[in-house]
């Protein structure tokens, strides 16, 4: 596996109600903007269509606005949920994508994750799964071969189908949504893709890791097809600060009221429980490691134990949320792109190569270089003269000084 670990941001979005939700989206464009200036690697944003947190219903059009405002970070669907739409059309959308993003376009799938946007489709969640796997399949066929496609899906038709245009770039990244069970990493290892493991912010899901990229390797191998690592991306909620104690404060009114409004309050999770105090919670979260708050230095350190955690992973992708004011936020990814990110793609390694190599020979580079002037000065009468009438040694005349300058007095 490529040890350049990526890096990018996963965008639900998860937006508190009572904000103008077209300032909300305006606002999420700018964040695409911010991250793309700061070298990110990869932009993720969902699909919903119920419950009122998360408001963009359509990841291709509202990537396809980023990629008007963006030069370099691929874009992806996190996730198309493949049960709620014709197959040929999600291949359609995403060609699309591809062409308006200059070959930035990242396909992420999933059976749908909010059982309100099923029910008012009328779908059966017993069966999201299965239309999942069934629906990949057929879009990888309409994305990759040259020849018209018959299927007679169990929601779906085609007849002679074949995209008229197709993706840019040679191959489409793609990606399959995992959380807990065993399917989304099934389902990846069946096709070849990659993963998308939206659910490590959790206890269940920071623990299934351990056993999680088995299933891929297993289903793999079963379908003679290989998976890799490096397509592995885990989603972590961050926030960096100065101080840890200054990240869970930053934090602590917006993770309460995520949890207590959305994630309880209307999602209605079983195990959900009301935050009483903000501020424990993001400790706790930090602690058992289902978030990353603090500086960077404690960013590098949880991430090194997430590898070991889960075995190897390609890409962390921040959680986005609107946890802290926007400054602070705007702030916790540059911090984790100055602080972070450099050191976990090895860009600072021969920096600091460089830095203690002439560390180790400073006195002797030094003496040779002092010497060297010297010697230089003596065989000159008037600079000999000029040094011999000045306290300064000569490299500790700035550079806008004269020897003139540089006498007591002046």
């Amino acid at each position: 596996m490529d040890n350049r670990l990526g890096f990018g941001v996963f965008l639900a979005p998860h937006h508190p109600i009572g904000e103008h939700p077209m300032l909300q989206l305006e606002r999420d464009l700018e964040l695409a903007t911010l991250l793309d200036g700061l070298g990110y690697d990869e932009f993720w944003v969902g699909e919903h269509h119920s419950g009122g947190w998360e408001t963009i219903a359509s990841p291709e059009m509202f990537l396809a606005a980023a990629a008007q405002r963006t030069q370099r970070i691929k874009l992806g669907t996190g996730v198309v949920s493949i049960p709620y739409h014709h197959p040929f059309t999600v291949a359609q959308r995403m060609v699309m994508l591809d062409m308006l993003s200059r070959g930035r376009a990242m396909l992420g799938v999933g059976p749908g994750a909010l059982p309100s946007d099923a029910f008012m489709l009328g779908i059966d969640p017993m069966t999201q799964r299965d239309q999942m796997d069934e629906g990949l399949g057929v879009i990888i066929r309409l994305l990759n071969e040259r020849e018209p496609i018959t299927v007679d899906g169990s929601w779906y038709r085609l007849r002679d189908a074949a995209l008229h245009l197709k993706p840019l770039q040679k191959q489409m990244p793609i990606a399959v949504a995992s959380m807990i069970s065993p399917a989304g990493m099934k389902a990846a290892g069946k096709y070849g893709v990659g993963v998308l493991s939206v659910a490590s912010y959790m206890q269940e899901g920071l623990t299934a890791l351990k056993t999680q990229w088995s299933f891929a390797e297993s289903s793999a191998k079963e379908h003679g097809k290989q998976v890799d690592r490096a397509n592995w991306r885990i989603v972590m909620p961050f926030h960096l600060a100065d101080s840890k104690e200054q990240a869970y404060r930053d934090v602590a009114d917006g993770l309460k009221r995520w949890n207590n409004e959305y994630v309880v309050g209307i999602l209605g999770r079983p195990d959900g429980k009301d935050f009483e105090d903000g501020h424990q919670a993001a400790k706790f979260m930090d602690e058992f490691g289902g978030g990353i708050f603090g500086t960077p230095e404690d960013a590098l350190e949880k991430l090194a134990k997430l590898q070991e955690l889960s075995g190897g992973f390609g890409t962390i992708l921040s959680f986005a949320h609107d946890w802290a004011p926007r400054e602070k936020m705007w702030r916790s990814y540059e911090l984790l792109a100055r602080y972070v990110m450099p050191r976990c793609q090895g860009l600072l390694d021969s920096i600091d190569a460089s830095a203690a190599r002439v560390t180790a020979k400073k006195q002797t580079l030094m003496a040779a270089a002092t010497g060297a002037i010297m010697k230089a000065i003596s065989s000159d009468k008037n600079a000999a003269e000029a040094m011999a009438t000045t306290v300064a040694g000569p490299f500790n005349i700035a550079p806008a000084q004269s020897v003139e300058t540089a006498r007591p007095g002046k």
